[in-house]
């Protein structure tokens, strides 16, 4: 690829492009950039509460609990006490007799604790002022749950389900439901029948019934994120909060949103190019078809490498967060180059940008929502960005297994679109499934060329598997278990085959019988090999949770002998299933289909054996 062709073709894109949008339509993206730029700040900081002033609350000027109702955010001080959902008087509480109501006593119960509890740390004997600290760890369940903690003076952690509470031995005793703790008694709270046992911290006095037991003494809009290999927190109970990756979510719409913009201009001008014929300059002109399509994208994705530094850097995020972002980007682009490719009018295109948008957008979410397992989070790019603002330490292993796959499977998606970057795909209206099969046709030849076209898949069954644990770890194992394996059949067996049908379709090969068995063969092979490099998984010790090692590495707690047949057994079950598909895709689409779904049963029985032998 010449430098100095690429950036002639980066220059004609960008003049081409910026000819073709009015002034009202970069008016609108400009303000929604600036609009997405304004919000970080503000996400990642703290402010801009989604509760702001929700109840309303009426108190006087000299009363104890005014300065702690002032300080909240989600309480407003109101003159007329007829229409506050709270009126404070010297002797008591009234609460309006509404669900709001009491939603209000409860968030002033919060704000009250949370004013004494900062206060508390003011003081210069700690001990005294907190003689309760707990150590939170979340462990794998089991029926039931009993955490125990350690602290100053004592401790007491509610259990739940069937298992005895947590116990201690100091001077704090455990209250119920956010009852208050006396100072006294020997810490012991929860007994297996409630649902949960409060904690208490003596000597804590909110002024309104409970001391301090539960709840959050932070000002942030969402609660702590709780990152870090489990989630472990320490501290005084009511410093203890659930992890929830709502801040992380938000902050990943901010990098995402910008992106929707950039894909739509990019899109647009490969679809101008098809439906005008504009792009047969570029078919004759003396540079490659690799020349062209990088020319051509390099303006966006420099686009996007410009708001995503822009953001990081209002965020307070480092390189590692612009290293996080960029794969996503790039996988944005080559989906959408793709699908510019297949589409056959701007409907066509709208629909599939959409789709495009959910499925990476998806992609992104959902693993940031498990953000105290640490393996299912790292999943998503974004995880990266997360840990770089939190300013956790990140080692390489676990850098290369967030954003390795985006950036292997975004280079796929290019390559199959620049197959096709010729005259007789760029403009023919053939459906977008006959578009695909070309692309993947444009690269088979030779037998050879079938086994490395399923290696190159590889990044895609990653991708997709892994979103998949992520989907249904939420799940019992006793419904995730047999999900997870048949997706992973459907996955690999799709991704071993669906070349193989193209090349037959577009007469690659003869359509006997043993041409189809040895192109079975070639496409097992091809996938045993590289799917063999997806163990790096064990780097950040996804392997560790059980449904993760049903999708990638089922039945390793064995015997050395079963463990060396069964590492050699997927390489028969992948030829076995890759020559029944190869067989029916060598007769015709409905043979196909049929013969697929024989291979993904009898892969997801295979599955299924191996578990119930290592087990």
């Amino acid at each position: 690829m010449g430098l100095r062709k690429l950036l002639r073709i980066a220059r004609w894109e960008v003049a081409t492009a910026t000819g073709t949008v009015d002034r009202r339509t970069v008016a609108v993206l400009i303000v929604a950039l600036l609009a997405a730029g304004a919000g970080a700040p503000a996400i990642t900081s703290g402010a801009g509460q989604l509760d702001a002033g929700l109840y309303t609350v009426a108190v006087d000027d000299d009363h104890p609990y005014h300065d702690a109702i002032e300080e909240r955010s989600s309480l407003r001080i109101v003159g007329d006490a007829d229409d506050a959902d709270l009126v404070v008087t010297d002797d008591v509480v009234r609460v309006a007799d509404t669900t709001t109501g009491d939603a209000a006593q409860t968030e002033l119960r919060d704000a009250i604790r949370s004013f004494n509890n900062r206060h508390l740390r003011a003081e210069d004997d700690q001990a005294a002022a907190f003689p309760v600290l707990v150590d939170l760890v979340f462990v794998e369940q089991s029926g039931g749950a009993a955490v125990g903690g350690d602290g100053g003076g004592g401790d007491g952690v509610g259990g739940d389900g069937a298992s005895d509470g947590g116990s201690g031995d100091g001077g704090g005793s455990a209250g119920t439901d956010g009852t208050a703790g006396d100072g006294s008694g020997d810490g012991t709270a929860g007994d297996g029948t409630t649902s949960d046992g409060g904690t208490g911290d003596g000597g804590t006095d909110a002024g309104t019934g409970d001391d301090g037991g539960s709840g959050g003494d932070t000002e942030l809009p969402v609660p702590d994120i709780g990152f870090g290999g489990g989630g472990a927190q320490s501290g005084t109970p009511g410093a203890i909060s659930a992890p929830f990756p709502f801040s992380s979510l938000l902050l990943a719409f901010v990098f995402v949103l910008p992106m929707n913009f950039v894909i739509q201009a990019y899109g647009s001008t490969i679809m101008d190019e098809r439906r005008n014929r504009r792009g047969e300059l570029l078919l004759v002109a003396p540079v490659t078809r690799t020349d062209v399509v990088g020319g051509k994208t390099l303006p966006y994705l420099g686009a996007i490498t410009a708001i995503t530094v822009g953001i990081a850097a209002l965020i307070g995020g480092g390189p590692l967060s612009v290293l996080a972002v960029l794969p996503i980007g790039l996988l944005f682009l080559g989906l959408t180059f793709l699908g510019a490719m297949f589409a056959r009018s701007y409907k066509e295109l709208t629909f599939l940008t959409v789709s495009i948008s959910v499925l990476v957008t998806t992609f992104v979410f959902v693993p940031a929502i498990f953000t105290d397992v640490t393996p299912i989070a790292l999943i998503s790019p974004l995880t990266l960005v997360v840990m770089d603002l939190d300013g956790g330490s990140v080692g390489l292993g676990e850098i290369a297994f967030a954003i390795g796959p985006s950036l292997l499977a975004s280079g796929v998606l290019f390559g199959l679109g620049t197959g096709i970057y010729r005259e007789e795909d760029m403009f023919t209206q053939l459906p977008v499934h006959r578009k695909a099969l070309d692309a993947l046709a444009a690269w088979i030849h030779r037998r050879r060329h079938i086994a490395v076209m399923t290696a190159v898949f590889i990044p895609f069954v990653f991708v997709l598997e892994l979103l998949s644990v992520a989907i249904l770890f939420a799940l019992p194992l006793a419904v995730s278990l047999p999900a997870i394996m048949l997706l992973v059949a459907v996955i690999e067996e799709v991704a071993k085959s669906i070349h193989v049908y193209a090349a037959f379709e577009h007469d690659r090969f003869d359509r006997g019988m043993p041409i189809a068995i040895g192109l079975g063969l070639a496409s097992g092979t091809g996938f045993f090999l590289a799917e063999k490099v997806t163990h790096a998984v064990q780097l950040v010790g996804l392997d560790q949770l059980e449904i993760a090692q049903a999708a990638f590495t089922p039945g390793t707690d064995v015997a050395p002998t079963i463990a060396i047949a069964l590492f050699l057994a997927p390489l028969v079950l992948h030829c076995v299933t890759a020559a029944i598909s190869a067989v029916g895709a060598s007769r015709n689409g409905r043979e196909y289909g049929v013969a697929l779904a024989v291979a993904v049963l009898v892969h997801a029985a295979y599955n299924l054996g191996v578990i119930a032998l290592a087990t």
